[in-house]
């Protein structure tokens, strides 16, 4: 990781959730602290498990395709080839997903369909007009999702919550994100105004796309509020997005921006 990744991974760990204790180690409890095989006797829980792993698949599916996508928008070969690069990632990351779906005896693509048209809707809803836009895009708006994944991992069993942590590893967009934004505001103030702008939009349509995603799949929101996974009620749900934010304004001050 370079040094310019560090402001991200300061915001990520912002959204770390409240099961951390002040040393930073987990406190796992419940489901939290068997394996895959212990807590897959539960059909809920598996079924919650199948959905959380199906709308990450799907979201680096899309997010690969998206920066593959951006890489047109790259004012020089050298910003085409870091965003190549990422791409690379991405679909690295979605192919783990796969075949974990896989492993676990689920179709993956049955397990992605139920979240293809929200995050379709969200991708069309926020298509940057220009290369910055993109940056600021992949940067807050897949770290608001980074994070909200982050929290839900954190009731799941020990082995699906090292995989879900490990594809929502930084691939180096943090950092080339906060370079290149910055860079652009200082030779050019007012292009702060627009970028800011456009990362309160990001903010809320990422929100609003998550609460759907919960919303609508039973097994996700029940793990969410309590009834799959220990530790989690309504009360506690405030508080996760609270964090989020927190995070996400963390994030605008690395850009440079105004939350």
């Amino acid at each position: 990781m370079t040094t310019s990744d560090k402001p991200d991974r300061a915001a990520d760990t912002a959204a770390e959730t409240s099961a951390e204790t002040s040393a930073g180690t987990p406190r796992h409890t419940g489901v939290a602290a068997q394996n895959w095989e212990q807590a897959s006797t539960d059909p809920q829980y598996c079924a919650a498990v199948v959905d959380l792993l199906g709308a990450l698949a799907y979201g680096e599916l899309a997010a690969f395709e998206r920066l593959a996508e951006d890489a047109k928008l790259a004012p020089t070969l050298a910003d085409k080839a870091e965003l190549a690069k990422m791409a690379s990632a991405e679909f690295h990351h979605f192919e783990q997903l796969r075949d974990r779906l896989t492993e676990i005896g689920e179709e993956p693509t049955q397990a992605m369909e139920p979240f293809v048209a929200a995050l379709d809707g969200f991708h069309r809803q926020t298509a940057p007009s220009d290369w910055l836009e993109g940056l600021v895009k992949a940067y807050v708006g897949d770290s608001i999702a980074s994070d909200f994944y982050r929290e839900v991992a954190a009731r799941l069993d020990s082995d699906t919550r090292g995989l879900v942590l490990a594809v929502l590893d930084d691939t180096g967009h943090g950092g080339f994100a906060v370079e290149k934004v910055r860079a652009a505001i200082d030779a050019d103030p007012r292009v702060g105004g627009r970028l800011a702008l456009w990362a309160r939009r990001l903010m809320g349509e990422a929100l609003s796309q998550s609460q759907r995603v919960v919303a609508d799949r039973d097994a996700l929101s029940t793990m969410l509020v309590g009834g799959v996974a220990d530790g989690f009620d309504l009360a506690e749900v405030g508080k996760m997005f609270s964090r989020i934010t927190e995070a996400h304004t963390k994030r605008m001050a690395a850009l440079g921006l105004a939350a």
